[in-house]
């Protein structure tokens, strides 16, 4: 059986289709894994933007003014946590010693607890519950 020239030519034409059709699939499946990508990226993008509500611009023209601003909120988030902190302990203190909770915060500066009261972050005051000996800070 003898395959004549036009028979090699078909041949040689069908085994390109079939080449071409795969490099289609695998180009169809490599687009389609970079649509994905860059699907998610989106998303966790969009999703980290809606977690983090003082999220930055991402300019990088204004990084440093976004990064001390985010410094700022730190230390005034310490702040609060520190002077809160303090103050519960040294309340407890004088329920376990007194039995009670102190009537208002004077109370607490007197020898063995404090010799004066903490001054509460900047633009901010001290809000004390004495039904429960709780303090926390808030706006002024």
């Amino acid at each position: 059986m003898s395959l004549s020239l036009q028979d090699d030519s078909r041949l040689v034409n069908i085994w390109t289709g079939h080449r071409m059709i795969q490099n289609l699939r695998i180009l169809s499946l490599v687009a389609g894994l970079f649509l994905l990508a860059g699907c998610n990226k989106k998303e966790s993008a969009e999703s980290a933007k809606a977690t983090n509500s003082s999220a930055s611009s991402g300019n990088p023209i204004t990084a440093p003014v976004d990064y001390l601003g985010a410094v700022a909120k730190a230390k005034q988030s310490a702040d609060k946590t520190l002077s809160t902190v303090g103050l519960n302990q040294t309340i407890q203190l004088f329920y376990a010693q007194e039995g009670h909770y102190p009537r208002t915060l004077n109370e607490l500066v007197k020898p063995g607890y404090l010799s004066k009261l903490p001054e509460p972050p900047l633009g901010t005051k001290f809000d004390y519950n004495p039904n429960t000996g709780q303090v926390k800070v808030v706006p002024q």
